[in-house]
């Protein structure tokens, strides 16, 4: 039989635990270093930031180049995104619910009851329309009273849409010819990922959407009314439109930079910090460009919609029942958030593509 030493361990000293904890803060200050080292600092705290220091130039095109170029790339490859479109309309209505006409026609009614205040009469049809818009746009087709299941199921379907349409839209550019069917299949890896992304921009939401709930409150108990309680809010509502518009300029990229195959979502995050320093501003322009022209797609489809409508169900009133409007306002939906993405995403490409000197 093999000997058993009978021997007591040697316990460490404490000089020498004292040696081994500060190796391992050495070690710990050194990787935290190295890692802060990996990212792009603009800023030292207490000096002094000089312009040439901090301003990052880009190579992008102009704000209405850019949105032609959105549109363009999506019709060039119309072929793969109208049916995707077609079937993502299919999967809200199934899903979610489109909006109903009853819903519809009491904004149609509540607006024929208020019109006898609006000028001494009646409005016309083309200034109905514009208010009917304006009401339903928010909806964006969808069913109005949906329950807590479809609202997963909402947020679920537009997460799919955004990573569908840029793995789509990353193959078109490197000149390849991707089909729907390995969008759909091919592109849902990084949805875990992609939804804690989507969390992180949600808890930096707040002070905007505490602003919303703030400014609802203050104007039901007239806060507003005393000059110096409207300043006051007026400074907390501008800082924390900020804070959210700060944080929330790179995080809508690291929704994009997630994508990515072998990306995680914190690295993600990192990453998008560095890409959007020092170009956050340009990126909130471009994106109040983005909101202009959504705006504009929508008065421009939706409007002649609107008055077919009016005048169709004033001649026939067997379609009274048809949810027209709310079916063609879902696919403008639809459509818009494609758009949406596909803009967002050339403007990632053209910044990540940008050597800096």
């Amino acid at each position: 039989m093999a000997k058993t030493s009978s021997k007591p361990r040697k316990q460490p000293s404490a000089t020498g635990k004292k040696i081994t904890l500060k190796r391992r803060l050495a070690a710990w200050k050194q990787k935290i270093h190295d890692s802060r080292a990996e990212h792009v600092h603009l800023h030292k705290s207490f000096k002094r930031s000089y312009r040439e220091d901090y301003l990052r130039q880009t190579s992008t095109p102009g704000l209405l180049s850019h949105a032609m170029i959105a549109f363009k790339t999506i019709f060039k490859n119309w072929r793969t995104f109208l049916p995707f479109i077609a079937l993502m309309v299919v999967l809200y209505m199934l899903a979610v619910g489109l909006m109903s006409e009853d819903f519809y026609k009491q904004f149609q009614d509540s607006i024929d009851e208020t019109s006898a205040e609006l000028a001494g009469g009646k409005i016309g049809n083309f200034a109905k329309a514009g208010i009917l818009l304006i009401s339903t746009v928010t909806s964006g087709g969808l069913d109005a009273g949906m329950g807590e299941s479809q609202t997963v199921f909402m947020l679920f379907l537009f997460l799919i849409m955004w990573l569908v349409t840029i793995y789509l839209l990353r193959h078109f550019l490197a000149g390849e010819h991707p089909r729907l069917r390995d969008g759909l299949y091919n592109s849902l890896g990084p949805l875990l990922s992609a939804l804690v992304v989507f969390v992180v921009i949600f808890i930096q939401a707040i002070p905007l959407m505490l602003v919303i709930i703030t400014y609802s409150a203050a104007v039901m108990t007239n806060f507003l009314a005393t000059p110096f309680y409207a300043l006051l809010y007026f400074i907390f509502a501008a800082l924390m439109l900020l804070l959210s518009g700060y944080l929330l300029s790179s995080s809508i990229m690291a929704l994009v930079a997630v994508t990515a195959p072998g990306i995680y979502p914190i690295k993600a995050l990192f990453a998008a910090s560095d890409l959007m320093a020092g170009r956050r501003l340009k990126m909130v322009l471009r994106l109040i460009y983005l909101i202009f022209v959504i705006a504009l797609v929508y008065v421009i489809t939706m409007l002649p919609i609107i008055l077919l409508d009016l005048w169709f169900k004033s001649m026939w009133g067997w379609i009274n029942s048809w949810p027209i409007v709310p079916f063609f306002l879902l696919v403008m939906t639809c459509f818009v958030f494609v758009y949406a993405t596909t803009y967002i995403y050339l403007y990632y490409r053209w910044l990540l593509d940008y050597k800096e000197k």
